[in-house]
């Protein structure tokens, strides 16, 4: 007797939630689904590496279709690698001049002479000192353009939400939430009960 009531209560379970699923069906095609789909199956063949961020993932949507979007995206992309190209370049030139003087001002120190180590420490200080002025524009551009790539970034975040925005809300509505469907399935689960406690 156990052993039919827990298969009719597995049948029943089973078949609400297809009646379930198949009332959810989607009416309007939207980002959102097509990025659900696309995540889905790229997960199948193993060549996607998911982001974990639906904002992305509907952008890119978005961006299959539209020809302006895509040259924004690699606009965005390419100054971006460029960005880090031309500060990578100076980056290194001043940062190997910097690691010079921290590691001859700790050189000197091993100099004994006291009149010898004040004049190589003073040597080093005016030619630290000359290149520090010589950079200091150079440094003050990099910064600048640091500044401006993490505002280039900030906007392009927010750009992508509020194109994404309307998608979330497209799909909201083609998968409209009613209770009938929940109420039905309570319905049964408590005429399910109902038997269950009249059995003996």
């Amino acid at each position: 007797m156990k052993k039919i009531l827990f298969a009719s209560i597995l049948a029943l379970s089973v078949l609400s939630c297809r009646e379930n699923k198949s009332r959810q069906a989607p009416v309007i095609e939207n980002a959102v689904d097509n990025a659900e789909s696309s995540v889905s199956s790229s997960i199948k063949k193993n060549t996607y590496s998911r982001t974990g961020n639906l904002v992305h993932e509907i952008y890119q949507e978005l961006i299959k279709n539209d020809k302006i979007l895509q040259d924004l995206d690699k606009k965005m992309e390419t100054i971006d690698q460029e960005a880090e190209d031309a500060i990578t370049e100076y980056d290194d030139v001043i940062r190997k001049s910097e690691t010079y003087y921290n590691d001859a001002t700790a050189l000197s120190n091993s100099v004994t002479d006291s009149i010898t180590k004040k004049q190589i420490e003073a040597e080093i200080k005016t030619s630290s000192d000359q290149y520090n002025v010589k950079t200091q524009a150079i440094k003050d551009l990099i910064t600048k353009i640091r500044a401006n790539r993490v505002t280039l970034h900030d906007q392009y975040i927010v750009f992508k939400i509020r194109k994404t925005l309307p998608e979330i809300e497209k799909y909201q509505n083609a998968h409209s939430l009613k209770t009938d469907s929940l109420t039905q399935f309570i319905n049964k689960q408590n005429q399910l009960l109902e038997e269950l406690k009249k059995l003996k």
